[in-house]
């Protein structure tokens, strides 16, 4: 072991003080506010000033909470380890081996002999201040050890007294709730074999009253697709940690002698405001190797224009009116393959239709072509229909106990890639495809939870490999074909985490298109992941989802603020429909590079009728801002606006991109000259004024600094 006491990391803003002083497992001193380069000697002082009081009624020995917390140290919460070999060696103690640091990597080596178990740490601090830690626990023994529960803890400080998570439905993903942070845990558990449009999409705490530009915030994700489990914890002694991890079923952590465990990376950001909690996160995913560099190409995805009635003069037309608007990619969605005349039918057989298809794909992929869009195709490999070819030849591929099948859902069940057969199948068929069109993009759904999700070939549960495995087959189909993309839709936003966007290249936000429900949807979405990784289309003007229908201005404004398309039967639409899609298509064209380069921001306001949220570029030179009506005001004006983000010392130039309709009211300084200036300063302190509205309306405000 070396003699490295307390390391400090420090990056963009944010120190994380590690004590590594042992003998048992690293705690965490610090994390939050830089706090400068400290010395060695200060970094003893800041470990010594940290030490907890002893409590009267309490162990001799008052011991920090570990990264991996343990009972064995006093922890009486949710253990890190939860595990035996057999009924025994129920409790880990760690105890320190090694540590090395590398830049702003540390990596912890830590072995306890009696239970004959080895765990390595690694921990992280991103170039833009992201916590980044995961486990791998060896079995050194000579037995199996069975892992019931591997999760990671950071702490956060006595001034995080309020909690912030997400939840939602189908059509309703990423809805915010707030609680007080009370003794006690706080957990958030998923077993629905996928992220879930009902998960917290982050677990975050902060100080009371924390919003989007300030308040203290600390915010934990599990990058994982599979089952898992985020939580909060406070317990009496004065320690609260939030944290994370897969949630093993039982059976799934057995770990074979000389085998190894690894979690799922558990990421922490820290920032003044959910906004600089979610800057940090979209910087680090920008800058990975993996990030999509070129322009986001618009799409026209054929789902709700023509649902299952695929004909191909329709089609055609419908790509003819797609070109015409200026779309970029048209995606041929469900109905395509063999037996698919509605949801009932065909999944798993990944042929094209002969019967609608006599050429196959090719006259409709050489007409899209022709037209200069990319071609892209829905699949659903992680499903079969119990009407398909594939469930009849192979019913022992199906996810199940292997006694019983589980309910279906939209007339499905899941298909078990963890049988080396059945991935190779999918991974044959799809390679196929791939192969013989040329598809630049598939559109990848997920549309069930899973229930008994096992492995009938051996009884035992399959949520955890079948997760690994369909991390395998992205992985392998991408190597295959270099340039493909591939979106994460899962009855639209269900599976939203780094996990699964470390292999593909956008999320679907929901299948709700209705710009009301996607304004919330898109907020919080954003929180995570970046404009650029989220689908936002332009549905009809009757959103079927929830029958509300909206002007083609409001829908194109939520639609501009993420990855545009287009999902709506606009060879149907009236020629001025087409031609006022047109120009927004256009604006979203020129906007584009700011919208998928820029800081997201937010502003806090009081009212929940009443939104304001913009996009600033790197350099502060400029901004758009949409200022949103969500329902009808309780007062007749909205009153000051402020605009976040700016330069303070910079001036702007303020003025509407979009002219609002004759329902509302125009601002004085917008109907006096059109456009107003004032410094960043200004603009975040006093804001302006913006016109009155309708509810579900929507107008942008473009600021362009001029000096």
């Amino acid at each position: 072991m070396s003699n490295i006491e307390v390391l400090q990391l420090r990056a963009a803003g944010v120190s994380l003080v590690l004590d590594c002083s042992g003998p048992t497992l690293p705690s965490v001193l610090h994390w939050g506010a830089d706090l400068g380069e400290l010395n060695e000697r200060a970094l003893l002082e800041l470990r010594r000033g940290a030490g907890a009081v002893q409590d009267g009624n309490g162990l001799d020995d008052n011991l920090p909470v570990a990264i991996v917390p343990e009972y064995s140290a006093g922890w009486f919460g949710l253990p890190g380890l939860s595990g035996h070999r057999d009924g025994q060696n129920f409790s880990a103690s760690f105890r320190l081996a090694s540590v090395a640091q590398t830049d702003n990597t540390v990596q912890v080596d830590a072995e306890d002999a009696d239970a004959a178990l080895k765990l390595r740490l690694t921990i992280e601090l991103s170039d833009s201040g992201l916590v980044r830690a995961k486990a791998d626990l060896t079995n050194t023994g000579g037995t199996p050890y069975t892992v019931d529960g591997l999760v990671l803890a950071l702490p956060v400080p006595t001034e995080a007294t309020e909690l912030l998570d997400l939840t939602g439905r189908h059509i309703g993903e990423r809805h915010p709730q707030r609680h007080a942070f009370t003794q006690g845990a706080h957990v958030r558990d998923n077993r629905r074999g996928r992220t879930g449009a009902d998960a917290t999409l982050l677990l975050m705490t902060g100080t009371k009253g924390f919003g989007f530009r300030e308040g203290e915030v600390w915010a934990v994700h599990t990058a994982w697709s599979g089952n898992h489990r985020s939580y909060a914890e406070r317990g009496m002694s004065g320690y609260a940690v939030i944290g994370g991890g897969e949630l093993l079923l039982p059976g799934e952590g057995r770990v074979q002698p000389q085998g190894t465990y690894s979690t799922p990376c558990l990421y922490g950001s820290y920032g003044v405001g959910l906004d600089e909690v979610s800057t940090r996160f979209h910087e680090h995913l920008r800058s990975r190797s993996v990030h999509p560099r070129t322009e986001r190409p618009v799409v026209l995805n054929t789902w709700e224009a023509v649902y299952f009635d695929l004909d191909l003069d329709k089609l055609k037309a419908l790509a003819d009116a797609a070109a015409e608007v200026g779309a970029e990619r048209f995606v041929l969605d469900d109905g395509w393959f063999r037996g698919r005349r509605d949801d009932h039918a065909g999944l798993g057989d990944w042929y094209v239709d002969e019967g609608i298809w006599p050429k196959g794909l090719h006259p409709l992929v050489d007409h899209v072509k022709g037209l200069g869009l990319q071609f892209g195709l829905w699949v659903e490999p992680e499903m079969v229909n119990p009407d398909s070819d594939l469930a009849r030849e192979h019913p022992d591929w199906i996810l199940a106990t292997g006694h019983r099948m589980p309910p279906t859902a939209r007339h499905q069940q899941g298909l078990n890639l963890g049988v080396p057969a059945a991935y190779d199948y999918i991974l044959e068929r799809l390679h196929s495809l791939l192969t013989e069109y040329d598809i630049a993009y598939l559109k990848w759904d997920h549309n069930r939870d899973f229930v008994d999700g096992g492995n009938q070939l051996t009884g035992t549960a399959g949520i955890h490999e079948q997760t690994l495995a369909l991390y395998r087959l992205i992985d392998e189909l991408k190597r295959r074909h270099p340039g493909l993309e591939i979106e994460s839709c899962s009855s639209g936003g269900a599976r939203v985490d780094l996990g699964i966007l470390e292999r593909t290249d956008r999320v679907w936000g929901s299948d709700s298109n209705d710009a009301l429900e996607r304004q919330t949807i898109q907020r919080y979405t954003e929180l995570l992941l970046p404009p650029e990784l989220i689908g936002c289309h332009v549905g009809p003007p009757r959103a079927h989802t929830t029958g509300r229908t909206q002007t083609l201005s409001f829908r194109a404004i939520t639609a501009l603020f993420g990855h545009f398309g287009i999902e709506w039967d606009i060879a149907s639409a009236s020629p001025e429909e087409r031609q006022e899609l047109a120009g927004w298509v256009a604006l979203h064209k020129e906007l584009r590079p700011l919208l998928h380069t820029g800081k997201v921001v937010r502003a806090d306001r009081g009212p929940e009728d009443f939104l304001l949220h913009g996009v600033v570029a790197q350099d502060g030179s400029r901004a758009v801002y949409a200022a949103v009506q969500l329902t009808q005001s309780v007062t007749s004006a909205v009153g000051r606006v402020r605009l976040p983000g700016l330069d303070p010392q910079r001036t702007y130039r303020v003025h509407k991109t979009v002219t609002p309709g004759p329902e509302s009211r125009a601002a004085a300084w917008s109907a006096d000259g059109g456009q107003v200036e004032l410094n960043g300063a200004a603009l975040a302190a006093v804001g302006v004024h913006v016109p009155a509205q309708w509810p579900e309306n929507a107008i942008l405000l473009d600021v362009t600094a001029i000096d």
